[in-house]
């Protein structure tokens, strides 16, 4: 068989195009970091605002198991769904917080809570089914979606509902797109929100009574303020719950998370687990064991996120940046800023540039309305949450509206 040669000049690689799969949105948080960071090795300071990651490192607990992992253990493969130890402390944890009885083989531990997606997504959905999802909501769950061929509705929520989806939104949704999941984050990414827990167990049954495979992410499980926090374990027993310890623990760069799946879907994500990861980093799992010895300090760092949230709802409207429906839990803020601009990708950039705060642009969370709405992320230091307040009350741009 003749191959036709290349043209002249081309690199074989160039001649062949990506997957279709491939073609997604870039996350634009990561955008706006390294922008960041570009700022910072210019030699000027940045308020980080940007990213949902705690300013505090692993607990000392985590770091002084793995030191001493690191002296006396092999840390080679564990099993595909984690270190047996660490799925029975997780189990604890649901008893703790939230008085329930959750089997341990139930539980797999992830490469982060993405992995826990991607395993969801695979175990629960052929190529061209359809999953509802809350807008605006973190967008990684349609990006990862569509590399895998499924297809993503938004339900559309509104302030008015706390940025939750009503039962009755969720229920329409099921009938009119033919919807074999939904998905929820509570507290949500990026608004702070909560669903109580009487409209928990609104969706549940809804999802019961549509037969919809239910994902609940709680991955900003303790950190709430002034709400009741309820895992969707007690309203629907087959759902599967997703969390990470990255947010509440401290552990972003460590890559561990977890996932609570019905006995019957545990061999089969165990078999996708074995392929695709064959296990999660196993120094990971170690310092996540020692994660449960840092309670003191983990509840010392909420206590900060709390501070931080009361002091900005004070200062931002100050700045002219008042129209926030108050977070409920994480430690977001999702501000309308639609006196200033309908780009808040723009928007954002100026921010940057003229007064060093970072933040990011609504449009990644919503990519119809988010033109006017900016993510503020409060998991820093409490003098950096201030300084950015004194920034922004600074910034001409706003004066036109500050309180």
């Amino acid at each position: 068989m003749d191959i036709p040669p290349l043209p002249a000049g081309r690199d074989a690689t160039l001649a062949l195009a990506a997957a279709n799969r491939a073609d997604i949105a870039p996350f634009i948080v990561m955008d706006v970091m390294r922008a960041a960071a570009a700022r910072e090795a210019s030699g000027l300071r940045v308020v980080h605002m940007e990213v949902g990651q705690p300013a505090t490192s692993a607990p000392q607990a985590a770091r002084r198991r793995v030191a001493a992992a690191l002296e006396t253990e092999n840390l080679g493969y564990t099993v595909a769904l984690g270190l047996p130890e660490l799925r029975a402390a997780i189990a604890g944890l649901y008893a703790t917080w939230y008085g329930l009885d959750v089997d341990p083989g139930r539980i797999v531990v992830t490469s982060g809570s993405s992995a826990a997606f991607v395993l969801a997504f695979l175990a629960l959905f052929d190529v061209g089914a359809t999953v509802g999802l809350p807008c605006p909501g973190y967008p990684c769950y349609r990006h990862i979606l569509t590399a895998l061929g499924v297809n993503s509705h938004l339900i559309e929520t509104s302030a008015e509902n706390r940025w939750m989806p009503t039962s009755a939104q969720i229920a329409a949704a099921a009938t009119a797109h033919k919807l074999s999941g939904l998905l929820l984050a509570s507290p949500n990414n990026p608004t702070g929100t909560m669903l109580s827990p009487q409209r928990l167990a609104e969706v549940a049954e809804v999802c019961r009574a549509k037969r919809l495979w239910f994902i609940s992410d709680e991955i900003y499980h303790g950190l709430t303020w002034g709400i009741e926090q309820d895992t969707a374990l007690r309203h629907a027993p087959d759902a599967i719950v997703i969390n990470s310890f990255s947010k509440f623990f401290s552990m972003t760069g460590w890559r561990v998370g977890w996932m609570v799946v019905p006995e019957t879907l545990v061999r089969t994500v165990e078999r996708l687990a074995q392929n695709l990861y064959i296990c999660p980093p196993t120094i990971a799992q170690v310092a996540a064991l020692g994660a449960f010895d840092g309670f003191d300090e983990l509840d010392a760092n909420s206590q900060v996120y709390a501070a931080n949230r009361a002091l900005l709802l004070e200062e931002f409207p100050k700045a002219g940046l008042g129209k926030i429906v108050p977070a409920d839990g994480a430690f977001y803020l999702y501000v309308d800023v639609g006196d200033y601009t309908n780009d808040s990708l723009a928007f954002t950039k100026l921010m940057l540039d003229e007064t060093g705060v970072a933040a990011t642009p609504g449009l990644d969370f919503d990519p119809g309305r988010g033109g006017r709405y900016v993510r503020f992320s409060y998991a820093g230091a409490t003098s950096e949450m201030a300084e950015a307040a004194r920034r922004l009350r600074a910034w001409p741009r706003l004066k036109p509206f500050r309180g």
